[in-house]
This record gives C-alpha cells, structure tokens and sequence, in this order.
C-alpha cells in the first residue's frame, strides 16, 4: 500500500519488566497503536533491524544491553529513528536527550503515562526529519537533566 502515513502506526516496546510491557501495550493499542514488544535489548534490536517502527520505547535499566547501548544500534541502522527512553533514575544518572541519544527523555513516575502518549504522538506527526541528538555522545554524566517534571 503507498498510503503509508494513512496506516497505524507502530510502536517497538523494549523493556525486561514482564509488567511494565503489559501495561504499557494495553495503553497504546486501547490508543489505536501496532505495538511489538521485545523482553531485551537485544531483542529489540534484531525486531527493530527487520521492520519498520514509527517509535522504539525503551527502558534504561536491561540486562546485558542497556537503553542506551539499544539507542546506539538503533541509530546506526536509522539515524532518523525516534526513540523514547524510560527510566526511573533519569535525575540521579542526569539522562537527558543529549546524553542518551533519544529524541525525550522520560522518568518513570505516575505522570509516565500521558507524558509517554503526548511524545508519541509528537513524535509520530513530526514530518521533518531530524538528527540524533547526540549520536556521538552517550555519556550518561553529561550534563543535568532536562525532562518535564
């Protein structure tokens, strides 16, 4: 089909937290989203490399692979790719847009969820292209934290 914008979009949920998963694919599919879920990064990765996502959600904190490191791949596949990182220690890591690679930045807290749908949507409808913020840069010190409160 060429009405490519006209579909649903997709969204690649990354998280090793069985429940975090749950609860934030119900979410977005009552939403009318298409949500893949992957349990790792690695996972992720591999799903992101082998279709197209409109936005990749990520957590920060994963086993083996971290969000930013998923980040870090997910860019050189894509440099334009959208991506939302989560984590429940954006302040006291100082994650910020430009230290991570990811277009927002979110802490987990219970304003997650409608921060989480109004920078997916965002992200969805922006129809220039963008840079990565910090492709080069990945140092999770770098900088204080920039996300809504």
């Amino acid at each position: 089909m060429k009405s490519e914008p006209l579909s649903t979009p997709h969204i690649l949920l990354v998280d090793d937290n069985r429940d975090g998963l749950i609860v934030r694919r119900s979410l977005l599919e009552e939403l009318g989203y298409e949500v893949v879920v992957a349990g790792n990064g690695e996972e992720g990765l591999k799903l992101y490399a082998g279709a197209h996502f409109d936005v990749v959600v990520t957590d920060f904190r994963m086993p083996r692979m971290n969000g930013m490191e998923l980040i870090k791949g997910i860019r050189k596949i894509d440099p334009r790719a959208r991506v939302i990182l989560l984590s429940g220690f954006v302040e006291p890591l100082a994650l910020t847009e430009e230290s991570t690679g990811a277009d927002v930045v979110i802490a987990k807290s219970c304003n997650e969820p409608v921060r989480l749908v109004r920078s997916i949507k965002r992200l969805v409808n922006a129809t220039t292209a963008r840079k990565p913020p910090a492709s080069q840069k990945n140092s999770p010190a770098g900088g204080r934290a920039t996300t809504a409160r």
